[in-house]
């Protein structure tokens, strides 16, 4: 039996490695995919909840903003030293605010304070601070005038939409001559209604100091 030469050896044995080469090949690219997939960020793992924070998103300065009717008429206008608005509840506080406000028949309603805190839409706004909170003297639905009315405390609560008027602390109340303090208050105009609670005093204007 010839030996075999060196040559022959080496065929055979690449003829042999041949046969694996596929296992070999699929054990590498296992081997690989499993790595990319430890060393791959876990992007598909859904993030825990985050508490959203009452952190303002922006800032205005020497501001008015505007809002307006379909009709293209003013219907309200919040200004003021400096603003903030807090997405986490989409409102606005309000350095030295001012608000204005119309009514759909044409009421004009005036409001200020050192801060206030406002709604979206300016419907609602929490006055705070030396608070006042005007509406213009009109007339009732049979063409009555109706006096000024003015509204003081540290804090008012105004909804410009359904001119209401809330306050849980010392209030006066000034209607034309007549001036009435309390502890608390709700006002409705709508029902003509002021609700005066805990200490209330009035003083009534007599009729020869209204002429």
């Amino acid at each position: 039996m010839r030996a075999l030469e060196p040559l022959e050896l080496l065929r055979i044995g690449l003829d042999r490695i041949s046969i694996y080469l596929p296992i070999i090949a699929v054990g590498v690219i296992a081997l690989g995919t499993y790595w990319l997939v430890r060393m791959a960020p876990k992007l598909l793992e859904p993030a825990a909840p985050v508490a959203a924070k009452h952190e303002p998103d922006y800032f205005m300065r020497g501001f008015v903003v505007k809002s307006f009717l379909p009709s293209g008429e003013l219907r309200s206008e919040l200004s003021g030293k400096e603003g903030r608005h807090y997405p986490d509840t989409d409102t606005f506080e309000v350095d030295e605010v001012r608000v204005r406000s119309v009514s759909n028949e044409g009421r004009v309603t005036r409001a200020r304070a050192d801060r206030g805190i406002a709604n979206a839409d300016v419907t609602e706004v929490q006055l705070i601070g030396n608070a006042v909170v005007e509406r213009e003297a009109t007339a009732d639905a049979q063409g009555q005038p109706q006096p000024a009315l003015v509204f003081r405390g540290e804090f008012l609560h105004a909804f410009t939409d359904t001119e209401r008027v809330h306050s849980n602390k010392p209030v006066t109340l000034i209607r034309g001559e007549d001036r009435f303090t309390a502890d608390a208050m709700d006002y409705d105009r709508l029902s003509g209604v002021a609700d005066l609670r805990g200490r209330v005093r009035g003083m009534f204007a007599s009729k020869e100091a209204a002429r």
